[in-house]
């Protein structure tokens, strides 16, 4: 139980240091990540080209999404060009080839 409450407290730590809201959290344990990754990935004011934690957790939460649509979007053309190869065909009729 001590976990759990430890857990809980780290991701109200990571909400309010990476100004995060709910929604930003939901996108993030959906993704697997933890808090302690979004706390380290807090640009520091040398790394300008860092974006911030939470344009940044947006910006992959995108990419998945797109990249998830594309997957979906290729297996069901497949599963289509294969139920169309796949369709069973009536053989000839053999009594009617003449003989």
């Amino acid at each position: 139980m001590a976990n759990k409450e430890k857990k809980a407290e780290q991701w109200k730590e990571a909400k309010q240091l990476c100004r995060l809201n709910d929604e930003d959290i939901r996108i993030a344990k959906e993704m697997g990540l933890n808090p302690l990754s979004l706390i380290k990935n807090i640009p520091a004011k040398n790394q300008l080209w860092k974006a911030p934690v939470k344009q940044w957790l947006h910006e992959i939460y995108e990419k998945r999404k797109e990249k998830s649509s594309e997957k979906a979007a290729v297996k069901s053309t497949k599963k289509l060009t294969i139920g169309i190869k796949s369709s069973p065909v009536e053989p000839a009729n053999q009594d009617n080839l003449g003989g």
